[in-house]
């Protein structure tokens, strides 16, 4: 067995005994607040390992998406693309037979030759309930409770938003041109430079029950994800951004593993943080957090973060078979290690 190889094996039994820790600080209703801030499987990933180290968990979620199931769904519907929400819920679910069971069923999508085939499962039963109690977030309560889910789950926007780029090279044709790209799905998918992004509406309203938690949180947790269609996009609903301003939580920027194909081509570390501070030039980070065989040059990471006045924690967070995803236990390792060295003495220490 390699080094490497002992030390994700050391790690994932610090896990275990931080998560019996952590259930017998709940009985003992001591666990900090934490708010997780993203969207799919970047936000699902980090849901996954911090439901193992804390009870007291939100997932604030774009509401940006219109591609796929939610795409038509909320073109058909005008309501909130529910996708994200929907793998928020899941990822959530607890290991039990029930918790996985209903974690199934709500990602199961349909398959055939009609109009049906594709849309999933819990995305119809989030939407009946909209539709049903004409709250978002008693809805999406409701639905947590129904699968045991452990923690909450809110839209940023109370309004679906749509996501514009600007982008270099959009056209192959055009290398050099800058055009505006419309669309969560268009932007993810460019082969060229996106400059920046912003969301329309330009002023929407944040959910006031997601500011409220961010405002309350002993740690705010923003990232990983998709870079600007699921990360950058909370800083531009300008109520969440006053609050994660404002918070007097400690905020931890967790990076992705790799560049993603299309929207961050070439990015280093380093590159992902100087367009986040493009786009939200006075937020305050306190860790980022990165894979340590992701980043060729800790210096340059280094300097980056400190420019939000951020320390640079490195930890082996990666599944260990060489795929850009992230393994749970290795990520609530880490991050509840951040916890502890990097927060306030609270009452879960």
């Amino acid at each position: 067995m390699t080094g490497r190889s002992l030390r994700l094996r050391r790690l994932r039994r610090l896990t275990e005994v931080r998560a019996g820790d952590g259930r017998a600080s709940r009985r003992r209703g001591a666990q900090p607040k934490v708010v997780a801030l993203g969207g799919g499987r970047g936000l699902s990933a980090s849901l996954a390992a911090l439901r193992r180290i804390t009870g007291d968990l939100t997932a604030v979620v774009t509401v940006a998406d219109d591609g796929g199931s939610s795409g038509r769904l909320r073109e058909e519907l005008g309501v909130l693309p529910p996708g994200d929400l929907r793998k928020a819920l899941a990822a959530l679910c607890g290991d039990d037979d029930w918790g996985q069971t209903w974690a199934r069923v709500i990602q199961h999508r349909f398959q055939s030759q009609g109009e049906m085939h594709g849309h999933a499962v819990g995305n119809l039963l989030i939407v009946a309930l909209w539709e049903q109690l004409g709250d978002h977030v008693q809805a999406l309560d409701l639905v947590g409770k129904l699968l045991g889910a452990q923690g909450r789950v809110l839209p940023m926007s109370a309004v679906p938003l749509e996501l514009q780029a600007l982008v270099r090279g959009h056209d192959p044709a055009r290398p050099h041109d800058v055009d505006t790209v419309r669309g969560q799905a268009t932007v993810a998918l460019t082969p060229g430079e996106v400059q920046s992004v912003h969301v329309v509406p330009h002023d929407p309203p944040a959910v006031p029950e997601a500011v409220e938690a961010v405002l309350d949180a002993d740690w705010v947790v923003l990232g990983p994800g998709s870079w600007f269609s699921s990360v950058i996009p909370h800083l531009l609903v300008p109520e969440l951004l006053d609050a994660l301003t404002a918070t007097k939580a400690r905020r931890v920027l967790s990076l992705n593993l790799a560049p993603q194909p299309g929207e961050t081509e070439g990015f280093s570390p380093q590159r992902h943080l100087e367009v986040l501070a493009r786009h939200a030039p006075k937020l305050a980070l306190d860790v980022v957090l990165a894979d340590e065989a992701a980043v060729p040059d800790r210096e340059s990471l280094a300097d980056a973060a400190k420019r939000f006045g951020a320390a640079v924690e490195l930890a082996p967070v990666a599944r260990e078979d060489g795929s850009p995803q992230h393994d749970p236990e290795l990520l609530a390792a880490a991050y509840d290690r951040i916890f502890r060295m990097h927060g306030r003495i609270g009452p879960w220490r």
